[in-house]
């Protein structure tokens, strides 16, 4: 703008300015923002672009966040939406596929299990490890595999 680099929190707020992006932004740009003093190294940092950083911002419950000790208050407030959250991250990456609706049973579980042991990360993985959609999942084979392996076939014959 005006020959200046914007920083992160300019660009959101144009982007907030569409209500499409802002119904999902509204959520998410708080957290990120209270963040915002470390850059993508996780160095600190108090300005961007030569400007000082504004890292306030309302949690969706109007919690008043400005750093991370008060993102941090915030979220363990209501712990229940960040340990769904990260179980469903956890087991989307040990699925290999998005979680679905019909795993939320088992998002909720993996959830509560951990609850009762005090949220200890071994919990949250052997609940995704010991759960039907990680032992059940299917591989499907590349088509590279597949077409070698038809070559290889052929070649037998």
């Amino acid at each position: 703008k005006d020959g200046r680099l914007l920083t992160t929190r300019e660009r959101m707020e144009m982007h907030r300015a569409n209500p499409t992006c802002n119904a999902c932004h509204r959520f998410m740009d708080p957290i990120g923002l209270s963040l915002d003093s470390f850059d993508v190294t996780g160095k600190w940092r108090e300005r961007e672009n030569g400007m000082p950083l504004d890292t306030r911002g309302d949690y969706y419950d109007g919690t008043k966040i400005t750093n991370l000790s008060e993102l941090s208050a915030a979220l363990l407030k209501r712990p229940e939406p960040l340990v769904r959250n990260f179980t469903e991250n956890l087991m989307a990456y040990a699925l290999g596929r998005r979680v679905e609706t019909y795993d939320q049973p088992t998002v909720r579980a993996i959830a509560r299990q951990a609850q009762a042991a005090n949220y200890r990360m071994s919990s949250f993985i052997l609940g995704v490890v010991k759960s039907d959609a990680f032992q059940r999942k299917r591989i499907e084979p590349a088509a590279a595999t597949t077409e070698v392996a038809a070559q290889d076939a052929s070649k037998q014959r």
